[in-house]
Protein backbone atom coordinates (compact mmCIF):
# COMPACT_ATOMS: atom_id res chain seq x y z
CA UNK A 1 0.00 0.00 0.00
CA UNK A 2 1.47 3.13 -1.11
CA UNK A 3 0.14 6.29 0.87
CA UNK A 4 0.33 10.14 0.00
CA UNK A 5 -0.27 13.02 2.20
CA UNK A 6 -1.29 16.29 0.75
CA UNK A 7 -3.53 19.46 1.58
CA UNK A 8 -0.65 21.08 3.96
CA UNK A 9 0.02 24.81 3.70
CA UNK A 10 0.87 28.07 6.02
CA UNK A 11 -2.47 29.56 7.40
CA UNK A 12 -3.32 31.86 10.22
CA UNK A 13 -4.54 30.64 13.41
CA UNK A 14 -8.00 29.92 13.61
CA UNK A 15 -8.00 29.29 9.73
CA UNK A 16 -9.00 25.82 8.31
CA UNK A 17 -7.32 23.30 6.53
CA UNK A 18 -8.52 19.66 4.77
CA UNK A 19 -5.47 17.07 4.07
CA UNK A 20 -6.01 14.23 1.82
CA UNK A 21 -4.52 11.04 2.04
CA UNK A 22 -4.64 9.14 -1.30
CA UNK A 23 -3.56 5.25 -1.15
CA UNK A 24 -2.63 3.11 -4.28
CA UNK A 25 -4.28 -0.71 -4.54
CA UNK A 26 -7.49 -1.81 -3.94
CA UNK A 27 -7.53 -3.13 -0.83
CA UNK A 28 -7.69 0.30 1.03
CA UNK A 29 -11.11 -0.54 3.14
CA UNK A 30 -9.53 -3.47 4.17
CA UNK A 31 -7.29 -1.12 6.46
CA UNK A 32 -7.94 0.85 9.53
CA UNK A 33 -6.42 4.42 8.82
CA UNK A 34 -4.39 7.42 11.15
CA UNK A 35 -2.85 10.33 11.01
CA UNK A 36 -0.42 11.11 13.00
CA UNK A 37 1.98 14.52 13.36
CA UNK A 38 6.10 15.33 14.20
CA UNK A 39 7.17 19.07 14.74
CA UNK A 40 10.37 20.20 15.13
CA UNK A 41 12.66 18.42 18.00
CA UNK A 42 9.48 16.96 18.76
CA UNK A 43 8.35 13.22 19.02
CA UNK A 44 5.60 12.13 16.19
CA UNK A 45 2.28 11.98 18.04
CA UNK A 46 -1.22 10.48 17.36
CA UNK A 47 -3.74 13.05 15.75
CA UNK A 48 -6.77 11.02 14.67
CA UNK A 49 -7.63 7.13 13.34
CA UNK A 50 -10.40 6.08 11.88
CA UNK A 51 -11.62 2.24 11.59
CA UNK A 52 -12.26 0.27 7.61
CA UNK A 53 -15.99 1.49 7.28
CA UNK A 54 -15.48 4.57 9.01
CA UNK A 55 -18.01 3.83 11.68
CA UNK A 56 -15.49 4.26 14.47
CA UNK A 57 -13.02 7.01 14.78
CA UNK A 58 -10.06 8.11 17.49
CA UNK A 59 -8.84 11.87 18.22
CA UNK A 60 -5.98 13.07 20.45
CA UNK A 61 -7.10 15.39 23.02
CA UNK A 62 -5.37 18.11 22.07
CA UNK A 63 -8.00 17.80 18.78
CA UNK A 64 -10.76 16.60 19.87
CA UNK A 65 -13.53 19.12 18.43
CA UNK A 66 -11.53 20.86 15.99
CA UNK A 67 -10.32 18.31 13.58
CA UNK A 68 -12.55 15.58 11.86
CA UNK A 69 -11.28 12.39 10.25
CA UNK A 70 -12.69 10.88 7.54
CA UNK A 71 -12.69 8.48 4.73
CA UNK A 72 -14.29 7.65 1.54
CA UNK A 73 -13.58 4.13 0.45
CA UNK A 74 -14.84 4.38 -3.11
CA UNK A 75 -12.14 7.09 -3.59
CA UNK A 76 -9.43 5.01 -1.58
CA UNK A 77 -8.92 8.33 0.01
CA UNK A 78 -8.97 9.69 3.54
CA UNK A 79 -9.29 12.79 4.73
CA UNK A 80 -8.24 15.19 8.04
CA UNK A 81 -10.85 18.39 8.46
CA UNK A 82 -8.88 20.29 10.32
CA UNK A 83 -10.47 23.60 11.71
CA UNK A 84 -9.30 26.17 14.49
CA UNK A 85 -6.05 25.83 13.63
CA UNK A 86 -3.45 27.00 16.50
CA UNK A 87 0.38 27.47 16.27
CA UNK A 88 1.11 24.60 17.99
CA UNK A 89 -0.39 22.51 15.27
CA UNK A 90 2.31 23.18 13.08
CA UNK A 91 3.92 20.06 12.04
CA UNK A 92 4.52 17.92 9.20
CA UNK A 93 1.10 15.41 9.05
CA UNK A 94 1.83 11.95 7.99
CA UNK A 95 -1.08 9.42 7.30
CA UNK A 96 -0.83 5.78 8.27
CA UNK A 97 -2.43 2.42 7.34
CA UNK A 98 -2.41 -0.95 9.60
CA UNK A 99 -4.76 -3.78 10.42
CA UNK A 100 -5.30 -2.36 14.05
CA UNK A 101 -7.12 0.60 14.83
CA UNK A 102 -4.74 2.33 17.56
CA UNK A 103 -3.23 5.65 18.58
CA UNK A 104 -0.04 3.92 18.54
CA UNK A 105 2.89 3.83 15.95
CA UNK A 106 2.40 0.23 15.05
CA UNK A 107 1.02 0.67 12.16
CA UNK A 108 2.10 -1.21 8.93
CA UNK A 109 2.46 1.72 6.12
CA UNK A 110 3.27 5.09 6.45
CA UNK A 111 3.21 7.83 3.73
CA UNK A 112 5.59 10.72 3.22
CA UNK A 113 4.03 13.45 5.11
CA UNK A 114 2.49 17.62 4.18
CA UNK A 115 3.92 20.51 5.99
CA UNK A 116 0.96 22.37 7.95
CA UNK A 117 2.36 25.74 9.57
CA UNK A 118 0.05 27.94 11.58
CA UNK A 119 1.49 31.33 12.37
CA UNK A 120 -0.07 33.29 14.86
Amino acid sequence: VQLQASGGGLVQAGDSLRLSCATSGRTFSSYNMGWFRQAPGKEREFVAAISRGGSTTMYAGSVKGRFAISRDNAKNTMYLQMNSLKPEDTAVYSCAAGKSLTSRSGYDYWGRGTQVTVSS
